[in-house]
């Protein structure tokens, strides 16, 4: 056999060895549960089963015709607010009803090398351009038709790198970039930011989650952000984890650094303040590679000084094996339990409560709606939609995530767009960003009226300590009396 010929053999078998392989990790291990069995309160949760290389199973973007538009829940009417848009992520209503929207995209390629490389062209297929727009739009509804006929560019470029997060208070609009949180003088009705603008508080840059949510307290006076971490389960080390899977909060009104409020949160995202109880509340990307049925992503409460977990262990108990660096000491004992599961690898991002006043009916009063961006290492796929999880009279979720928009899977492997974001208009209409389709949808029960406002959740206080008593004996012996009065 001539040299050549077996050069020709040898490439031919190369080629098929690789097409093997790559045909195995797309085709990746079909899940064996449904997204209702790993959702919820109590959600399904499987052996894990660690994988070298992640299973791939990306729905491609391919966008929404004229005259199509997603599925709405029965009672709900849905259509374009804005189009036209490039990579819309995060939106935000301005109390005059002016939406801002953050046009954005990852700061990074995805890495160097061929590992970098493979990152990007996957990223590329589930609909990343590959370069950040960099951009603030004001998009204004004058009419009040429900469709925003004026579209003003705030700033594009200058001041913004991956700008994502936004929140608005006292002439202020702030923006959270991936790497640092900025301020802007912006009085409402404006249509530039024309200033240059402060540096409120620096953070961690870049990683593989770059987007920095922020959301305000009540009072105006501390800002929240979510920043998420920069690998899967600390495999670069955890020196590059630092200030990362963590919420921040700064105080607004003292020159002072910024607290970490809470940790071990993967990729935190959507953060709103729960209207029962004032608790803040955040939807979260858990780990990937443990299988198509695990981790599932999570809507939590998080109080001050909690820690989920991340990257050592996952749903409070479930150690992850895969991590070699070793725990903070007691680690187990203060480990909190997610509340409420939202099915695995969803990818839950933008989160909103119903507060009263929105137009959404009866059946949408209470509870929190959630925009699933979407998987791209499950089969089948799962998220692509817009969900409400009802919450009961005491501020805690109930039952299973209840579809609000779906139809975005074209059930052939490629997706008509990818829901991102949500918040409110003034009109009460449900607004939903989808970024690869450059599209913010707006949803509504048409004659719906105002929903209830919330009814916040009253306890009873603990009676007052009249005096201090620290003799144990004399303690013991008041509660056997008290106890003896009962019976009798």
């Amino acid at each position: 056999m001539s040299t050549k010929r077996k050069l020709l053999v040898a490439l031919a078998v190369v080629l098929l060895v690789f097409g093997a392989f790559f045909f195995w990790v797309w085709r990746g291990t079909p899940a064996k549960h449904t997204l209702d069995e790993l959702s919820g309160r109590d959600p399904v949760l499987v052996e894990p089963k660690a994988e070298m290389i992640p299973s791939v199973a990306i729905a491609k973007p391919v966008g929404w015709a004229a005259g199509e538009a997603p599925v709405a829940a029965k009672g709900l009417q849905v259509v374009r607010f804005a189009e036209g848009l490039e990579h819309p992520r995060v939106i935000h209503t301005l109390p005059n009803g002016d939406v801002v929207v953050a046009e954005a995209d990852s700061p990074t390629s995805g890495g160097d090398g061929i590992m970098g490389w493979i990152a990007m062209k996957l990223m590329q297929r589930a609909g990343s351009h590959g370069e950040s727009p960099d951009k603030l739009v004001l998009l204004r509804d004058g009419d009040g038709d429900g469709t925003a006929e004026q579209k003003f560019t705030l700033l594009e470029g200058k001041h913004l790198a991956s700008p994502s997060g936004l929140a608005w208070a006292d002439d202020r609009l702030y923006v959270g970039n991936h790497d640092a949180v900025i301020v802007f003088d912006y009085k409402l009705g404006e249509t530039a930011l024309k200033g240059d603008p402060r540096k409120v508080m620096d953070l961690p840059g870049g990683g593989n989650h770059w987007m920095r949510n922020l959301v305000l307290s009540k009072d105006n006076n501390r800002l929240y952000v979510a920043v998420g971490s920069a690998s899967n389960i600390g495999e670069k080390g955890m020196e590059l984890e630092k200030g990362r899977a963590a919420i921040w909060e700064k105080d607004l009104t003292k020159d002072q650094f910024p607290r970490q409020y809470a940790q071990g949160l993967r990729n935190p995202n959507g953060l709103a303040w729960n209207p029962s109880t004032d608790e803040l509340w955040v939807t979260v990307n858990e780990r990937d590679m443990l299988g198509p049925d695990l981790v599932p992503d999570y809507l939590t409460n998080v109080p001050v000084g909690a820690h989920y977990g991340w990257p050592w262990v996952w749903w409070k108990k479930h150690d992850d094996d895969r991590v070699k660096s070793a725990p903070p000491e007691y680690f187990d004992d203060f480990v909190r339990k997610p509340e409420y599961a939202l099915g695995a690898h969803v990818a839950p991002l933008g989160m909103v409560f119903a507060q009263g006043g929105e137009r959404m009916g009866p059946q949408f009063g209470n509870g929190a709606f959630i925009a699933r961006h979407g998987s791209w290492n499950r089969t089948p796929a799962s998220g692509y939609d817009v969900v409400f999880v009802k919450f009961d009279a005491n501020g805690n979720p109930q039952g299973l995530p209840v579809p609000v928009l779906t139809g975005f899977l074209t059930g052939t492997g490629s997706t008509r767009g990818r829901p991102t974001w949500v918040t409110w208009a003034k009109d009460g209409a449900l607004l939903v960003s989808d970024d690869t389709a450059g599209i913010i949808w707006r949803v509504i029960a048409p004659g719906a009226a105002p929903g209830a406002a919330i009814a916040p959740v009253k306890t009873a206080s603990m009676p007052p300590q009249r005096s201090l008593n620290s003799d144990p004996n004399a303690q013991y012996k008041a509660m056997m009396k008290q106890d003896s009065e009962v019976k009798q």
